[in-house]
């Protein structure tokens, strides 16, 4: 019956379909035409027209404004949060500072939005450090940051204030993962807890990932996630500086390097060279590209770069904005053949 309905356009979605005894009382969106009627006599032949009185659907908000349009001041509407990062449960957003004042009720308006959530994040500060951690403070929820984190089919256990991981670069996951061939040797730099090299291993049969990580939180991660995605002996995960384990254990055996480390990525271009075999490979390359021609600048620092290191880049193979990091600045990513 309300399938029909809803093909015939009768169906009034802002009512309330009402029971009484057994009777259900269905609300119509005007009066059927005689062929609507002449269609539902068809496939419903004991039906009765009458007139009833209808509560309202309850109308769910369609974003922070909506939830919060009576509860701020109009004038800081505005300023609500326009994007929301989410890892698995828990949601991640930026304050701005007319706003502080605000950011709990922000937050509950968060969970209440996105039901699944169960603790919203906001920003303190950039990602520093070696570990590339962010500070943050909890403005709703139960104050838990580890969560387990879904995209293409991987599962990813995850504390976002122990490691880090960015959703915004799912599309890269993906696109790289894409691109590596079977039987191929990847060596994943800043591997974190394993966004690209799990998804590497889980689509190819036959692959061997280095996944290195400085952090100790990330390795443990990651581990965790290798087996949660039963890719063992597939990924190898190794923690340490990625320069000193190249040179120790890596030298000459990738056919491709990811490079995801976008704020010093070009420190370490003469290490990813090292690791790429003699005949030749292709690296990732990301980093941070301010002003005019962002793709430009970014191509020409790692053809640059890597001639410094002794090897050649035989082709730019693509480059791509991959997000907006800051007005006027964006993360890059940069693939070139090298021999």
């Amino acid at each position: 019956m309300l399938q029909l309905l809803r093909e015939l356009g009768l169906l009034n979605r802002e009512l309330k379909i009402r029971r009484v005894g057994g009777w259900l009382y269905i609300p119509l969106a005007g009066e059927p035409s005689p062929s609507q009627l002449e269609k539902l006599q068809r496939s419903i032949p004991s039906f009765e027209l009458t007139t009833q009185v209808f509560e309202k659907r309850a109308k769910r908000p369609s974003g922070l404004g909506d939830l919060l349009a009576d509860r701020l001041p109009p004038h800081l509407l505005a300023s609500l949060p326009r994007s929301i990062d989410f890892v698995g449960e828990v949601a991640i957003l930026e304050v701005p500072p007319e706003l502080e004042a605000y950011r709990r009720l922000i937050g509950e308006a968060v969970m209440k939005l996105h039901p699944r959530v169960h603790t919203v994040l906001a920003k303190r500060g950039g990602v520093t450090g070696p570990y590339r951690l962010r500070r943050f403070e909890v403005i709703a929820g139960v104050g838990r940051t580890e969560t387990v984190h879904r995209e293409y089919g991987c599962t990813y256990h995850v504390d976002v204030a122990k490691v880090y991981f960015s959703p915004r670069l799912s599309y890269e996951h993906s696109r790289v993962a894409s691109l590596v061939g079977e039987g191929e040797t990847v060596v994943d730099m800043f591997a974190g807890v394993g966004p690209f090299s799990i998804l590497i291993a889980k689509r190819r049969r036959h692959v061997q990932v280095y996944a290195i990580d400085i952090n100790p939180n990330a390795i443990q991660y990651l581990t965790k996630n290798i087996q949660a995605n039963h890719v063992e002996g597939k990924v190898i995960p190794i923690q340490g500086d990625a320069r000193a384990v190249i040179r120790e254990r890596l030298r000459g055996v990738a056919d491709r390097v990811i490079m995801n480390l976008p704020e010093r990525a070009i420190e370490y271009v003469d290490a990813a060279c090292e690791a790429i075999k003699p005949q030749g490979g292709i690296i990732h390359y990301y980093e941070f590209s301010s002003g005019e021609n962002p793709l430009e600048k970014a191509s020409h620092r790692i053809v640059k770069q890597v001639e410094r290191s002794g090897r050649k880049v035989e082709e730019v193979l693509s480059s791509r904005i991959v997000r907006e990091s800051a007005p006027y600045t964006w993360q890059v990513a940069v693939d070139v053949r090298i021999r």
